[in-house]
């Protein structure tokens, strides 16, 4: 028996595949199937005249293969290339037919093969073979890990796939170098191991980069966050606190780093420091987005974070954004910075609002504890493997206490997920961030808390008319900036978004 879960249409480079999961009895997960129209035998004879022809007559350069923009050059001129001698070789062939070929043989000669097709579908976060003997492993935004219908000839056939990302980036991968990280121009993540570090089959992990990043009215759609934290954070971001967002590996941390981005107002000159380009900022923002680059394979011409972040400091930024949070040095310059106005948001890896202070105070990290009260705010990310969700699960504020010449530093937990009904719930008042915004703006508690419900209000109202777009959010907000009162008046008539960006 197989009950068909969900259906769609993925079209890669031109090539129309079909994408069915099922649940199937002989299995304990879903099955993700891949239908790509294929080549016919006798076509495929032929072919051979068309790969060796195209092989002498198409010379790229490494630099093409590096370059994200040269890349889509390169793509056209062996389509063009392709298709002139496919009308040439096999003039039966139709313009649709002949595109697909076209498509195919850009995926095999250029690509990952059937891979290619898998990483052009949006709906999926990570592409994994974990060597010949399985097949293709994926994993689904709603569904989890899925096993595909595409299986792989040899080992060997892996090791040349790894060997085509790593010259994607100007690598190598090999016996002596049997490891390779890297990040593809796509943006995409991508970790291969071979033989003999693998002694199982080679491997190939691709985490891939969000091509339709979230906005903060899907969080609240589908429940990671909910209207009264992203009220908060809105006005923490708006009043330049500083934010630390933390969880475990694949919790969401970058994804609401990245949600939280339109609330910077657009009259600030933002600076992102990241490995690779995850952040996606409405396009109007002034913003500078910096990655590092890995050292050559001699060792030199390697730009690192710490590097970006100390330079990042002479650009004369308003808000700094910084990937995660990982040694020393690279904190110290980063709370330096907090200490001298700028506001700055970054990620790190741990479980419990508890769990991140102890990590920032303590090795490898050695944040000194009269330098912690810097943070204004912490939200906490966790991920449920089980249900699938991810949840804000602790939102909290970073408090100090200073006696006899010691600080103590401990959260207060503003808001915590309840996982009990899957709902996130008060805990406690809010404190530092309220005293901060009474300080530093003359507003009372009484109209901190009217601005928060202004803000739910247009929340609401972004997502009753479906503002789910990166650009779309940015200008809702940067308009509430601009003329708050415009905004919320449009927001009390419930009118159309689009009459009053």
């Amino acid at each position: 028996m197989t009950e068909e879960i969900d259906s769609y249409e993925v079209v890669s480079d031109k090539v129309p595949a079909q994408i069915t999961i099922e649940r199937t009895e002989d299995e304990y997960v879903p099955v993700y199937e891949v239908d790509r129209p294929k080549t016919e035998e006798a076509t495929q004879a032929l072919l051979s005249n068309v790969r060796q022809e195209l092989t002498s007559t198409v010379q790229l350069s490494s630099k093409e293969f590096i370059d994200p923009g040269e890349l889509e050059e390169v793509k056209e001129k062996f389509e063009d290339k392709a298709d002139e001698i496919l009308e040439d070789e096999l003039p039966s062939l139709d313009a649709d037919e002949r595109q697909i070929v076209v498509g195919n043989l850009l995926h095999e000669m250029l690509g990952l093969g059937d891979i290619e097709i898998v990483l052009d579908d949006d709906n999926l976060e990570e592409v994994v073979v974990n060597g010949a003997q399985e097949p293709l492993w994926v994993y689904h935004k709603e569904q989890g890990w899925l096993k595909t219908n595409i299986a792989f000839e040899s080992d060997e056939d892996i090791r040349n796939k790894a060997s085509v990302v790593a010259r994607r980036v100007g690598k190598q991968i090999s016996s002596l170098h049997p490891l390779l990280d890297a990040h593809l121009p796509s943006g995409d993540r991508t970790n291969a191991t071979i033989f003999p570090i693998s002694t199982e089959g080679n491997t190939i992990t691709i985490r891939k980069f969000a091509r339709s990043p979230w906005t903060i009215t899907d969080f609240i759609e589908n429940n990671t966050l909910n209207k009264d934290i992203s009220a908060l954070l809105w006005m923490a971001i708006q009043y330049e606190m500083n934010i630390i967002i933390s969880g475990g590996t694949g919790s969401g941390k970058t994804s609401l780093l990245n949600v939280l981005t339109p609330f910077i107002p657009p009259n600030h000159r933002i600076v992102s420091i990241e490995d690779t380009r995850e952040i996606s900022l409405p396009e109007f923002l002034h913003w500078v987005p910096l990655t590092t680059r890995e050292p050559n394979p001699e060792g030199k011409g390697g730009v690192s974070m710490l590097d970006l972040l100390v330079n990042s400091l002479r650009m004369r930024p308003d808000r700094i954004i910084v990937g995660e949070i990982r040694r020393e040095r690279q904190a110290e310059v980063l709370f330096e910075a907090m200490h001298t106005g700028h506001s700055v948001y970054s990620t790190l890896h741990a479980d419990t609002a508890e769990q991140t202070i102890r990590r920032l105070i303590n090795p490898p990290i050695n944040v000194p504890e009269t330098l912690m009260e810097s943070v204004d705010l912490n939200v906490v990310m966790f991920r449920d493997r089980q249900k699938n969700i991810r949840r804000a699960m602790q939102v909290s504020e970073v408090m100090a206490e200073h006696r006899g010449g010691e600080t103590d530093i401990s959260p207060n937990v503003i808001y915590r997920w309840r996982s009990s009904d899957d709902e996130i719930v008060k805990q406690n008042p809010s404190s530092k961030m309220f005293d901060q915004l009474k300080m530093h703006t003359g507003l009372s508690d009484s109209g901190i808390e009217e601005g928060l419900e202004d803000r739910k209000q247009v929340l609401d109202w972004m997502l009753e008319h479906e503002v789910n777009n990166v650009d779309r959010v940015g200008k809702v907000i940067a308009e509430f900036y601009k003329d708050q009162d415009k905004i919320i008046d449009a927001v009390k008539d419930g009118e159309e978004p689009e009459n009053v960006l």
